[in-house]
């Protein structure tokens, strides 16, 4: 395989905190330094929620934007997308960052359950989010936690419902959701392959998942996402220093499949993205 695969770091979250790993970034400062170092390890997407100084969650637009500055400034080229999940904010909070045109954003068509709570997307939600990308020129990375946010995805893309090119992100490991399973992944693959050929699809496995997801996406010929928010550790025993540890693993394994870790240019050119 010559493709080049797409890393994508997911740089803090709604839920990780320094307790939990002191590299979380947290502040904008240490967001856009943490970005940048895994930028210059192969990152060619980060993905992007902020937090108020006590690292809870926040959907502040003041803060995205702050942060999407300093992306373009310290990471050039970078794809900045945000996060319009429903940890951050309540109904249409979660998109209140969208008119600052971020190149992507993340979207959840669908709703299922998480370790402690139902993660909801009501379909009223979903078009809203939706429309508000395709009014602002935004590419969705649709977030796929069951087979049926796939379907959706390609039927939303389908009727014109989002914006540019598909690009669906399997998500698996989370409690209470798809867990990591090798038969089901393949499955996805091949309804991606069969049903919407010209798209594209990534994948991320949570916590201690996060590597296996990254070496089956990568083998695979899709794109796969790693860092802090998805996972805070190297091993059982070993904190991830930083967010470039874990992108600098994926792009190991990059090496080992010989396909070559994607520029954000190429990125752009394969997502269909506006260039930088």
């Amino acid at each position: 395989m010559t493709k080049p695969c797409i890393l994508c770091c997911a740089i803090t979250g709604s839920v990780p905190t320094k307790a939990d790993n002191p590299a979380v970034p947290i502040t904008i400062s240490e967001q856009i330094e943490s970005s940048q170092e895994a930028f210059e390890a192969g990152a060619s997407i980060i993905h992007a929620h902020v937090r108020n100084d006590d690292e809870t969650p926040s959907s502040d637009p003041e803060k995205f934007a702050r942060l999407k500055e300093g992306l373009e400034v310290h990471c050039p080229g970078v794809i900045v997308q945000f996060s319009t999940g429903g940890r951050s904010g309540a109904g249409k909070a979660r998109g209140g960052m969208l008119s600052l045109r971020p190149d992507m954003a993340s979207l959840s068509v669908g709703s299922n359950n998480f370790p402690t709570r139902v993660y909801e997307n009501p379909p009223d939600l979903v078009v809203w989010l939706a429309a508000e990308m395709r009014a602002f020129e935004i590419t969705p990375e649709v977030e796929a936690f069951d087979l049926s946010h796939i379907l959706q995805a390609i039927r939303m893309h389908a009727a014109g419902e989002l914006f540019g090119k598909l690009y669906v992100q399997f998500v698996m490991g989370v409690k209470n959701a798809m867990p990591v399973d090798r038969e089901v992944f393949d499955f996805y693959v091949r309804m991606m392959r069969s049903r919407a050929p010209d798209a594209e699809w990534c994948a991320a496995g949570i916590g201690a998942a996060q590597l296996t997801v990254n070496e089956w996406a990568i083998a695979a010929g899709g794109h796969t996402r790693a860092g802090l928010e998805d996972n805070v550790r190297l091993d059982r025993e070993t904190l991830a220093p930083s967010n470039a540890a874990l992108i600098r693993r994926a792009a190991e394994l990059c090496e080992k499949y010989e396909r070559p870790v994607a520029t954000p240019a190429q990125a752009r050119e394969i997502l269909g993205l506006r260039p930088a």
